[in-house]
């Protein structure tokens, strides 16, 4: 997961992100004042501050609140990592024990839900683990504690509920894993990023 930077780097960062991976941004200011995804991203990192700090109800009051703004809900326990993006946003859902690598695109209507049997204690890991450079395409469901591996591309649509390894394209319902071709995983690699998430046509 992420190291700790300050705000500024933080928020410089994400509308970077933004700017290389939505071909229809124009500007900073554009970015910071009418991307929701973002401002859903943004406040996590203050609700999930004070879900650390066991301001239990503050937090998940403040992130429904965030949820009828923007149409994303993100549990305050869910750990996102940085460059984190979410395109278009509506739809959105995180739950609480998700874990979210480094460099992870989103788009809307995913959802990234639990999965354990009735009864199962409080706290225990049910949500998935999106290692970094991942990218889900809309409408895409990801259920249970499962891990899709670090440069993966999930379909949109999809309906995942198993383990995927790392530079694994995943599609249909229930999804099968499949490699990625060479040429696109070498190239999500070397950017570090998934900046041929186009060329998978998710």
């Amino acid at each position: 997961m992420s190291e700790r930077v300050g705000f500024a780097t933080r928020l410089r960062e994400d509308i970077a992100t933004a700017k290389l991976h939505d071909p229809a941004s124009r500007s900073s200011a554009e970015i910071l004042f009418v991307y929701s995804g973002l401002h859903a991203i943004w406040a996590h990192r203050l609700f999930g501050a004070m879900w650390r700090a066991r301001w239990f109800f503050l937090a998940r009051a403040g992130a429904q609140f965030v949820r009828f703004l923007t149409g994303v809900e993100i549990h305050p326990g869910a750990q996102i990592g940085r460059r984190f993006f979410i395109d278009h946003g509506n739809g959105v859902v995180i739950g609480e024990t998700a874990v979210i690598g480094d460099d992870v695109m989103i788009y809307h209507q995913v959802t990234l839900g639990g999965k354990a049997p009735r009864h199962t204690p409080r706290g225990i890991k049910r949500h998935p683990t999106l290692e970094n450079g991942v990218t889900v395409g809309a409408g895409a469901k990801i259920l249970g504690d499962i891990t899709i591996g670090a440069g993966s591309a999930v379909g949109s649509n999809a309906v995942v509920t198993r383990d995927a390894p790392p530079r694994s394209l995943l599609v249909g319902i229930p999804a099968v894993a499949r490699p990625l071709d060479r040429e696109t995983a070498d190239t999500v690699e070397a950017s570090g990023a998934f900046t041929a998430a186009g060329d998978w046509q998710i």
